[in-house]
């Protein structure tokens, strides 16, 4: 099984410079279908026109969104046509508070959703807001590309954070297909508990259900020696020369959504190489 259905949001010029050719690249090296989803985003919130005001108004930012997702949409159409995958695009209209059930209904149906960085000085909110739809919502597994192009061999050597969460193993299970063709997949465990079931071998059962896919994978048990588990995990991946990061997509209830938590989001904010997520 391979990511044969592959979708990307993106609601201003620089994701779709950012985005769209590592998308591309990745969906044609996978045999996939692309589906770009172009947004026009109508950032007024929800109550935020007082009784009365003129319904022009309210026109007015529609109008405007439609435009902006009508020239985003022009923009990836030329640039997919001069490709040889198959792919489509959609533009669409929506209010910031909408986003999660359009991204999430659009996500659901895919096999992957690639995405930029969500956090920078140049970030949108759409962007956080995209990912964690399609995570939560959605309950896709996300790539998200921090630069504008995945290197030829990122996914040659794959770090796989493991912690013996649900999320952690649907992650690696989600991300099976890029684990079978790496060169080697590494299980790093940070710190494990003491009183963990794992305790007298972590990352073993990991290692055996992968062997059995065809998986070369080996153990790595790192100490905290840094603030933030996604710190070691970071200078690890540099240290190993790996390409991929996969990792369990963590969150915090917000009435019926889910924010991406602390580990997830110090991730994002300092990768430098893809980052494979799953909830």
């Amino acid at each position: 099984m391979g990511y044969k259905s592959i979708s990307t949001f993106l609601a201003s010029q620089a994701e779709v410079d950012a985005t769209l050719p590592p998308a591309m690249e990745f969906a044609r090296a996978q045999d996939a279908h692309l589906n770009a989803c172009l947004l026009g985003v109508d950032m007024t919130p929800a109550g935020g026109f007082y009784m009365g005001a003129s319904p022009l108004l309210l026109q007015e930012t529609l109008e405007r969104a439609q435009a902006d997702a009508q020239a985003l949409e022009t923009t990836a159409r030329k640039r997919l046509a001069a490709e040889s995958l198959r792919w489509g695009t959609e533009s669409t209209v929506v209010q910031f508070g909408g986003l999660p059930a359009l991204v999430g209904l659009r996500a659901r149906f895919s096999d992957l959703v690639i995405q930029s960085r969500p956090y920078g000085p140049d970030a949108l909110p759409t962007q956080e807001a995209v990912i964690e739809s399609a995570l939560f919502e959605g309950q896709a597994a996300v790539m998200v590309v921090p630069e504008a192009r995945l290197d030829p061999d990122f996914g040659k050597r794959i770090v796989v954070a493991w912690n013996q969460s649900n999320e952690a193993l649907n992650a690696v299970r989600r991300a099976l297909p890029l684990l079978r063709k790496a060169e080697l997949a590494i299980i790093a465990v940070v710190d494990p508990p003491v009183h963990s079931p794992e305790r007298s071998d972590p990352g073993g059962l990991l290692t055996q259900m992968l062997a059995r896919h065809g998986v070369r994978c080996e153990v790595s048990v790192l100490a905290k020696t840094m603030p933030r588990v996604s710190d070691v995990l970071m200078r690890f991946m540099a240290d190993a020369d790996a390409g991929l990061l996969v990792m369990g997509a963590y969150g915090h209830s917000r009435l019926r959504e889910a924010i991406l938590g602390g580990a997830t989001r110090n991730v994002l904010e300092n990768a430098e190489r893809p980052v494979f997520l799953a909830h």
